[in-house]
This record gives structure tokens, sequence and C-alpha cells, in this order.
């Protein structure tokens, strides 16, 4: 037993949990326990509580005392039967809880995952803000905002990469080599955007061109406001504005929609059926390093936070850290990132968290979201079979 660190394993004789270090949270002399849990074969549940005195309310942002609560879900992939995949339900546009998320996939155990648009849409609150891939499928593009950090997962062989991935696309009539840029995919706002039948029921509504395809890209009408239902196999693509005369414009015949997506250093990152990827805001650990830049306001402040990483051995690891409460006050930014590398994670990424922040295993909520309840999110992260 490491000093100040009581470990309970709740695992198989034989097989009890390792030591590990403490968290780097607080005074170093705060009592911390961790209760290890096997939910099925090389995947284990780790609660760790570090602290005991609960927080008084107007020192949860300051307090080195805690108390903090971080929940661990670590999946061995050579040992446990089943897929890493993110998920985001009925459709792309609505919310739901990591609950029914991970539900409808019949799975072990999830946590949320993307920042969305929530508020800022009353209408579309579940569209990720920033890279969205599901099952092969670009659904959403990484945005150009420079905090974004991406998780690319390779659902077959079970790993994942952090990195920063950018988007290019167009439409490109063939025949008259004529193109336009388009900036996003399946996002509400006015700028050239494609959109798929897995955005919603129907395509947003507005001034402006929206230009129907078939399967194969052919142009099945062209309208001169935006707002359809697509069927299975259609895509559209939308535009207001200047764009929307350059749209009607380009729209005759069969139309190529190209999409590229690429990793820092140039190269094409390829999408296939088992590829899935998520956005989170800043990298938190790189090569074993803490790499979260300095910042300030309440972003950077304690907050309950959701990580995803991966350490030496390969194992995949979702956490999360309860906070705004008495009971667990959070992390900031430099606090997760240490976190992360005491957690023994060599690449990590800090997920969407505050009131998002949930983790689901055997079907129950085993952390305590900050607003009481569970918060509908865009998408998550689960362990299916």
């Amino acid at each position: 037993m490491v000093a100040g660190v009581l470990v309970a394993a709740l695992v198989p004789a034989g097989h009890p949990a390792p030591p590990a270090p403490s968290l780097p949270l607080g005074d170093s002399g705060l009592a911390e326990t961790r209760t290890v849990r096997t939910l099925e074969r090389g995947v284990t549940l780790t609660r760790i509580v570090r602290g005991t005195e609960p927080a008084a309310a107007g020192d949860i942002n300051t307090t080195t005392k805690g108390p903090w609560r971080v929940n661990v879900l670590t999946i061995d992939p050579d040992r446990a039967r089943g897929h890493l995949k993110a998920t985001y339900g009925a459709d792309l546009s609505r919310t739901e809880t990591v609950t029914d998320l991970v539900a409808a996939e019949d799975a072990v155990a999830g946590v949320n995952a993307s920042f969305f648009t929530f508020t800022a849409s009353r209408l579309y609150p579940g569209t990720p803000v920033g890279l969205g891939v599901y099952g092969g499928r670009l659904l959403s593009e990484p945005t150009t905002d420079g905090t974004e950090a991406d998780l690319v997962i390779d659902s077959r062989r079970n790993t994942f990469a952090v990195g920063r991935l950018s988007y290019e696309g167009t439409v490109v009539n063939p025949r008259t080599k004529a193109s336009l840029p388009i900036a996003q995919i399946n996002d509400p706002s006015p700028a050239v955007a494609e959109f798929t039948p897995e955005f919603g029921a129907r395509t947003p509504s507005g001034d402006g061109t929206e230009v129907v395809l078939d399967k194969r890209g052919c142009v099945v009408r062209v309208a001169a406001t935006r707002g359809t239902a697509l069927a299975k196999g259609q895509t559209s693509v939308q535009a207001a504005g200047e764009q929307a005369a350059a749209l009607t414009a380009l729209a005759k015949g069969c139309l190529t929609v190209k999409h590229r997506v690429t990793d820092a250093s140039g190269r094409r990152v390829a999408l296939e059926p088992g590829t899935y990827a998520v956005n989170g805001r800043y990298r938190l650990v790189e090569k074993g390093a803490v790499v979260v830049p300095d910042g300030t306001g309440s972003f950077f402040d304690r907050n309950p936070r959701t990580i995803a990483g991966t350490n030496r051995r390969g194992d995949l690891v979702l956490a999360t850290i309860d906070g705004r409460m008495a009971t667990s006050v959070g992390t900031t930014m430099d606090e997760t990132a240490e976190v992360a590398k005491a957690l023994g994670l060599r690449d990590a990424i800090n997920l969407d968290g505050g009131g998002s922040t949930t983790m689901v295993a055997d079907g129950a909520v085993v952390n305590t979201p900050s607003g009481g309840s569970q918060r509908p999110v865009g998408d998550a992260l689960v362990w299916d079979h």
C-alpha cells in the first residue's frame, strides 16, 4: 500500500489491485481511498476518494483539502471482449442522456464525449462543436479553433490517438469544373454546408438555396429556400447569402462532394468503417508530459471533468472528476492534466465537462453530475460487445 492510499480491491482472489501513487491534488497528507471493481473480464472501475472534509461553498475553487471524487474506467483491449466507439443516439441534432446512449448500444459502460451546441441552439442542441466521426462517417468537421483537440478511435483494434485534425471540403460540378468550398457538415449556420440524413428529420430551414443529391451525387431538386426531409441515401448542400446564387448555378447534372481530413503533419486521415472520432478542448498529456496551456477564466477554473487517454500498456482509460460541490470540488485544467499523468496516461484529452460530466457502468450512473441529474449530451464514448 502506497503511503496515504488505501486500496480496497473488489477483484477475484489472486488478482489484487496494484499499488498506485496518490493523486497530486491538494495537500500531500490527505487521506485517499481507492475501490476497484471488475465489471467484466479486462474492464475495471476504480473509484478514488481524496480528502474527507466537505468544502465550504466559498472555498471550492481554492481549497487545498478537497475533497475530490474520481471514477476511472480502465479497459485492457488484450483481455476485454468488445469495442470502444462513439454514439450519438437517434440523430445528430438532438441530445440524450449517457444512460440512454449506453443502453441503446447495450454497452457495459460509457462517458459523455464531445463539446456540443447545447444552449446555443434551441432547435439543434446536440450538434457537435468540432469533429464527429461515427462508423467511418464524417458527420461533423473539426473547427479551426486552436483549442480543439481530437480523439480518433480505431474500434477494430481498440486503439486511439489524440491530435489536432483539419478539414477541407468542396462541392464540384465535374462537367463545368465550377466548385464551391464546403465550410461545414451538419451544422445549421448559414455557411455552405452539407447535410446527411443522420442530422435529423429535416435539414435547417431559412432563406437561401438547398440542393438535394441522390446517392450517386446527381441533383434531385433545387429549392429556393432551405429546409427539407432527406430520404435514405440522399444528402443536400445548403448556402445562404451571396453563396446561394453560386450554388444554384453549380447545381446541374451530377455533383461531386469531396471531404479531406488531415493530421497536424498534413497527412490524410483515412476514415474506415471502424473509425470513430470526437472532439475535446485541449490535449492534457502527450508522450507522458503535461502539455495543457496556461489560461484564465471559468474554463480553466475548477470544474467537473471528463478525460480519455491511453497508458503505456495500451489500456483505454475513461475518467470523470466530479466538481462544483462540497463533496467534490473539481479540478482546474492544470490539475486535470496532473491527474491524467498520475493515472499513468501517456496521451490524454479533455472532453466536454461541467454539467455534462457523466459516467455510466452496468446501467447505473456511478458519478454525481454537478446539476444533480444527468444533462442530455450530444454523444458518448461507450464500451460495447
